[in-house]
């Protein structure tokens, strides 16, 4: 499950310390890192693992420890500059997951360009809902349609290349429904249960977000 990836988010502001709290409110080894003192104080009591520091030094990033975390969380959507360092010290680290908060869709473009995976508008998604996402699924885009159900996109596993949909009883192993199945940029609706799949694929699918875990 994704609650054994190690996590960081760095800002505490609202969405930065929501997602942190989340993380470690369900049991995930989190590192939360601001550049303000106060803030840091005020939320080492829910998040016992909270560092000052300047996430745009190479240095106070290493001293940190960066390339030992699995996903990192940028939430400081006010300074792009910062952003940007953040995210090209963490892939330069070699974190393989680096999740952003930016303020619009220019600053989207230029996250996205530097190497970050995954850029996210907080107007549009809260950072409780991202936590969720993480440590329930491990889908950063799954799209909750109820508390119980959603959709999201999931590869193809190297074990189903070659096989069909008949063949893995995906509805009656897991209860998913495939409503979809992308290969490149196409997306088609029509799916003939007996192709077999191919490497790189996607399977685009409805299904109770708790059983989503037994594919993980």
């Amino acid at each position: 499950m994704s609650i054994n990836k190690t996590y960081a988010v760095l800002g505490l502001g609202r969405y930065g310390k929501a997602v942190a709290e989340e993380l470690v409110n369900n049991g995930a080894e989190v590192l939360a890192v601001d550049i303000d003192q106060m803030i840091v104080n005020n939320a080492i009591e829910e998040i016992p693992v909270c560092k000052c520091a300047d996430i745009t030094d190479p240095e106070s990033m290493k001293r940190l420890g960066i390339s030992n975390i699995d996903v990192v969380i940028i939430a400081i959507a006010s300074n792009l500059e910062a952003s940007v360092m953040a995210v090209t010290l963490c892939k330069e680290a070699g974190v393989p997951t680096v999740i952003v908060k930016c303020g619009n869709e220019m600053h989207q473009k230029i996250l996205s360009r530097v190497g970050a995976d995954k850029v996210i508008f907080p107007e549009k998604e809260s950072g409780t809902r991202l936590a969720k996402n993480l440590l329930t699924s491990g889908f950063a885009e799954m799209i909750e349609l109820s508390d119980e159900v959603s959709m999201v996109e999931l590869d193809i596993k190297d074990e189903w290349v070659g096989k069909t949909l008949i063949d893995l009883s995906l509805r009656k192993k897991y209860s998913i429904n495939v409503v979809a199945i992308r290969n490149n940029d196409n997306i088609s609706t029509t799916i003939d249960p007996a192709q077999p799949l191919l490497k790189g694929m996607q399977l685009i699918v409805i299904a109770d977000t708790i059983k989503l875990q037994k594919l993980i």
